[in-house]
């Protein structure tokens, strides 16, 4: 009994560290640079392939490999929003905020991957194996993987998480309502706009 109270006695809860707190900067500066970077890498038409500088290559490169790194700060990131929240925790609300980040993220890393094979395959094959065809499939895909769908999951995921602001007052309310009108912009935003997309890292 005395071995077992002295185990009891040196327990205690888990705390989510401070310097938890700059993980929301660091995936807003992490994506961010991710999506300008993806952006000025990829030429927008085939026809610029044979054109596609080492510079271009070496910016696809290097935004493939910090976007695993932003995943990661973002799942930190839904781990300090839960922390806050705490035991005033709404079981819905949280259920779809927690969800559609993690659909979120799972969507930004298949958009990724999509890229980072197109540019295998160019590295390999060149234009025999990356024809007009495969190209132009490799950019819808990537199109309609990032602004359809991860982008809206995004908005979801503002716009749940600012509810549970609302009912928790954990946040001010101008900051919840300010969260609302983005998460509407970006839910009914034209498509392939890179301010939309940039608007997500800048709000976290």
């Amino acid at each position: 009994m005395k071995a077992k109270s002295e185990t009891i006695k040196f327990m205690h809860r888990a705390t989510t560290p401070r310097a938890a707190a700059i993980v929301g900067i660091l995936f807003g500066v992490l994506f961010g640079l991710s999506i300008v970077l993806l952006d000025l890498a990829l030429p927008p038409v085939f026809a610029d392939m044979e054109a596609w500088t080492d510079v271009g290559r070496s910016r696809a490169t290097l935004s493939f490999g910090l976007i695993p790194l932003a995943g990661l700060t973002f799942l930190w990131f839904l781990g300090v929003l839960r922390d806050r929240l705490g035991v005033y925790e709404d079981q819905f609300f949280a259920s779809v905020f927690q969800g559609s980040g993690l659909l979120f993220l799972a969507m930004v890393f298949c958009t990724f991957a999509v890229g980072a094979g197109m540019q295998s395959a160019y590295r390999i094959g060149g234009s025999e194996i990356m024809t007009h065809s495969v190209y132009v499939v490799g950019r819808s895909i990537i199109g309609q993987l990032f602004n359809t769908y991860a982008l809206k999951m995004a908005a979801v995921f503002m716009f749940s998480l600012s509810t549970l602001w609302l009912r928790t007052a954990v946040m001010p309310r101008i900051v919840c309502f300010f969260t609302y009108a983005m998460a509407l912009a970006m839910f009914v935003g034209p498509n392939l706009s890179l301010l939309l997309v940039l608007a997500f890292p800048a709000w976290v």
